[in-house]
């Protein structure tokens, strides 16, 4: 397999899906809901994605993709190379503010990460990384992470977490708000994770994303240093929703057992 050819396809293919989404903000958005009323998806999410999927089949039929849309194929196992697609992370910035928003592509094979690309569409920024050979931002290398106290850090949080919830311990999410510099929170995953492996932020953690929300970061973390878990300190299962959590090497394993205690 010919990791650079395929690198080359996937950065063209999503700066082709870029031009497409600035320029769907002239035409008719049609927006729908998913699971709940935050839960949005618009006909440009399915357009983008169907357009991964077709051009992806033509590059070579064999390869499987896993899309947020599910305009892929069904996924149930790791096994041989998976396209691990989210059009647009961060819809309802899109819809909302036009810009703050990502596509994510990860591609792996047996269930390891070979290719990582987060794309700022509207920034029209790529930061991509294959694995064994360093990440990279509009083609620039990507420096490895230094390292840095907890008191030092800025990490993405949701402040709803931060209140009393049936998921996490508030109080010891307040106490890591009181000790670190600052939080920050963007509304995607891609862009936070984005934030991190270029050393803009020194934390993310959520309570809830899917593979395709980490997928191509997950790559792009280990050419930098950063380390992905989930909140457990396990492997994030790629064939399911779970807890996530991306840090700076310093300050990764101090969050999961001091400041971070699932319910």
């Amino acid at each position: 397999m010919d990791l650079q050819k395929i690198n080359e396809f996937a950065i063209k293919l999503i700066y082709d899906a870029g031009e497409q989404i600035r320029e769907s903000f002239s035409k008719e958005l049609i927006i729908e809901t998913k699971t709940d009323a935050n839960d949005l998806v618009t006909n440009i999410d399915c357009q983008i994605e169907q357009f991964f999927v077709k051009k992806i089949k033509e590059l070579d039929p064999s390869h499987k993709i896993m899309g947020e849309e599910g305009l892929g194929d069904k996924i149930v196992t790791l096994d041989g190379p998976i396209w691990i697609i989210d059009p647009i992370d961060g819809t309802m910035n899109f819809i909302k503010q036009h810009r703050n928003f990502m596509i994510t592509v990860g591609f792996f094979v047996d269930g390891v990460g070979k290719l990582g690309y987060l794309y700022d569409v509207m920034r029209n920024e790529l930061i991509y990384a294959i694995r064994g050979e360093g990440a990279y931002i509009d083609h620039h290398p990507i420096r490895k992470l230094e390292p840095l106290t907890i008191e030092e850090a800025i990490i993405g949080i949701n402040s709803s977490w931060v209140i009393q919830n049936g998921k996490i311990n508030h109080e010891k999410i307040a106490n890591l708000i009181r000790t670190v510099r600052g939080t920050r929170s963007y509304g995607s995953a891609a862009m936070e994770i984005a934030l991190v492996v270029t050393g803009k932020l020194d934390a993310y953690l959520s309570m809830r994303l899917a593979p395709w929300d980490i997928g191509g970061g997950m790559v792009i973390a280990q050419e930098v240093g950063a380390v992905a878990t989930n909140l457990k300190g396990e492997p994030f299962n790629l064939l399911s929703n779970d807890t996530f959590l991306i840090a700076n090497p310093s300050i990764h394993q101090k969050l999961l057992d001091e400041f971070i205690e699932l319910k």
